[in-house]
């Protein structure tokens, strides 16, 4: 996939079912830490059904400022061999473009004993902490020293340990789980994350020599290896692309077969998009979604899984405006995403921001195109599909801003009957 360097954004022009099949990508949360992981190891790795977005590109980047070479950038097959890593400081270039960055560190002390990372981007980098990375890898082991962006070393390698996290962070989940795999022995880490995601690198691990047990459970057991053993995956589908293919289709009165996630791994998204009317049943791996007389919830709350995933909240955030009565949307797990969805007010939706976290939404309200600002990933899609929900021409920028979760969005959009263009932002 050809990555623009000018940025544009998507002209749209709304009131237009969503209409046919779409099948979704490699889950892009689980592609980064697999691409983190490939570091463990002196052999090649092979990561099949890997999304092509932008995040995954930016990650690639990151390995190769290490010493590491990357080929299938751009396509659903990426291959990767860090036979040696040439470099402890990786480019701080597209380290500043993704938060996921922060996987990098557990792998490169792995191999070289130091790390230095220069400070992550991706959404509201400013806000989410990575505490509980840094807690993790100081009880396995590693030692933090001055500098500028974070600087640790680990001279001796990692060692087994018993870890509690203070929360169960995804991405801190998984920082714990590869410098566990390095630490020969056995560790366990307690009040873990649960995600799909996490799963699929528990089994990439497994693939390459590493013992754990518990793995989709709060605890986890990890035999860690002195050698990890190059390995190949096949990434689960994105639930969360999912989701949000079946938002649009259901706030544009679409019918929209949806193919490539796991069933199971739709069911705490369907459970909700059905309290909000939405008829979405899954069905011999796919999901249809068919149109549906939209009505509010008393509320959605977003919870660490297998809860409803806040990279959701604000897509069914734009679909509770389309629905008839109040539904109060509560995401206690960051603070930023709902203020994005503030520009909703501007096209004609009824809602009321109660503080950081929870905002209400009073519809159904018809929504008048605008020009709107992609602030995030997730937000941004969300706009996106307020705006194929509107009547009149809207305009979404950055259009890259949502590229980093969502593949040749354009391009499938106009595939199922939206009328979008991609023009260079003025």
């Amino acid at each position: 996939m050809m990555q623009r360097s000018d940025p544009t954004r998507l002209r749209i022009e709304g009131g237009h079912p969503i209409e046919g099949v779409v099948t979704v990508e490699g889950n892009k949360n689980a592609a980064l830490p697999l691409l983190a992981a490939c570091l463990l190891t002196e052999e090649p790795c092979r990561l099949e059904n890997m999304p092509r977005i932008r995040d995954v590109a930016a990650m690639a980047a990151a390995l190769e400022s290490l010493g590491a070479e990357v080929e299938g950038v751009g396509t659903t097959g990426i291959t990767v061999r860090a036979g040696r890593l040439t470099a402890d400081r990786p480019d701080p270039g597209p380290v500043g473009a993704l938060r996921g960055s922060v996987l990098l560190t557990a792998p490169v002390l792995a191999r070289r004993g130091r790390v230095e990372l220069p400070a992550t981007g991706g959404d509201f980098p400013g806000r989410r902490s990575v505490s509980v990375h840094l807690a993790a890898l100081r009880g396995l082991g590693a030692r933090e020293l001055p500098g500028r962006g974070t600087v640790l070393e680990a001279p001796d390698g990692f060692r087994p340990a018993s870890l509690y996290l203070l929360e169960a962070s995804v991405t801190g989940t998984e920082t714990a789980l590869l410098a566990a795999a390095a630490a020969p022995g056995v560790s366990e880490i307690r009040h873990a994350a649960c995600e799909p995601h996490v799963v699929d690198l528990c089994r990439f691990l497994e693939r390459m020599g590493v013992g754990i047990e518990g793995a989709g459970t709060p605890t986890l057991r990890v035999t860690g290896v002195r050698r990890r053993a190059g390995a190949r995956w096949r990434l689960g589908g994105d639930f969360v692309e999912a989701g949000s293919w079946a938002v649009i289709a259901a706030i544009t009165g679409g019918t929209l077969e949806i193919r490539g996630a796991a069933e199971r791994d739709l069911e705490p998204v369907v459970a909700v998009l059905s309290r909000l009317g939405v008829r979405a049943v899954p069905a011999d791996g796919n999901l249809l979604v068919e149109p549906a007389r939209l009505r509010a919830t008393s509320r959605i709350t977003t919870a660490p899984w297998p809860g409803f995933p806040s990279d959701l909240v604000s897509l069914v955030t734009v679909l509770a405006a389309a629905a008839e009565g109040a539904t109060l949307i509560h995401d206690w797990m960051y603070e930023l995403r709902l203020f994005a969805l503030e520009q909703l007010r501007g096209m004609g939706a009824e809602l009321f921001l109660c503080d950081p976290h929870r905002i209400l939404v009073n519809g159904p309200a018809p929504l008048r195109a605008g020009d709107l600002d992609a602030r995030d990933i997730r937000s941004g899609m969300a706009l996106i599909a307020a705006a194929l929900a509107a009547e009149g021409e809207s305009t979404v920028a950055p259009l890259e801003v949502v590229e980093r979760g969502y593949a040749a969005l354009a391009h499938r959009l106009s595939g199922l009957g939206a009328t979008v263009t991609v023009e260079a932002q003025p």
